[in-house]
């Protein structure tokens, strides 16, 4: 089991390495606070747990055959990312002359009056980006069978891996939200917040686009 966890493991590192859609809303969020970052991680390994356990049922099969349903949840997908960056860019907008405030409650540590009410929201936002996107489906039913030890139980070795790899990625992106959080200093300041809002909102407005017009 050893011999298939560790290039496995390797492979999973590879896949958070490349950045997508999850890993710029995962920023974008932790540009919020430390705590909406955690939260969308785990709403994003959530989707890929789930996805990976559709795999292992055989379920993603069937969204890999009908190119009406792959298209339909591609298009879905574009508008999930779509407007996760229209609305990063709006808030970015929004947020000339609310970066006093906003750095004096970070500075004595008082939560902000948003930061209570975002835990669900930031978690959804997580396992809405994942779950919307279709090609996250397809790579799990591709990904996964390949490290299944030979003579084990195809379903079971399937949920285990999908387990791991979501574990796995809940440590490697929570790397990213304390980076976030240790350049707090700089990033608590208001140019330097909304020029990060409008390049991760502009980031995923494009990933959004380019995902609806991918064949």
């Amino acid at each position: 089991m050893l011999t298939t966890l560790l290039p496995f493991l390797g492979a999973c590192l590879l896949i958070a390495a490349s950045p997508g859609p999850g890993t710029m809303l995962i920023i974008r969020q932790s540009l919020r606070s430390r705590r909406a970052g955690f939260l969308t991680v785990l709403g994003n390994e959530t989707g890929v747990f789930v996805w990976g356990v559709a795999a292992a049922c055989g379920l993603t099969a069937l969204l890999a055959a009908s190119e009406v349903a792959y298209d339909v949840m591609r298009i879905v997908g574009a508008g999930v990312l779509v407007t996760f960056g229209v609305r990063a860019l709006l808030e970015a907008r929004r947020g000339r002359g609310r970066g006093t405030a906003m750095e004096g409650a970070e500075e004595t540590g008082a939560p902000q009056p948003s930061e209570k009410r975002s835990g669900w929201s930031a978690y959804r936002a997580g396992l809405l980006c994942n779950l919307a996107n279709p090609k996250a489906a397809v790579f799990a039913m591709s990904f996964l069978p390949q490290f299944v030890p030979d003579g084990v139980p195809h379903l079971p070795a399937m949920v285990v891996l999908a387990a791991i790899w979501a574990v796995f990625e809940v440590g490697y992106y929570g790397l990213y939200v304390w980076f976030v959080g240790r350049m707090r200093a700089v990033i608590a300041r208001e140019r330097v917040r909304r020029r990060l809002e409008q390049v991760s909102g502009g980031v995923l407005v494009a990933l959004g686009v380019r995902m609806a017009v991918e064949g």
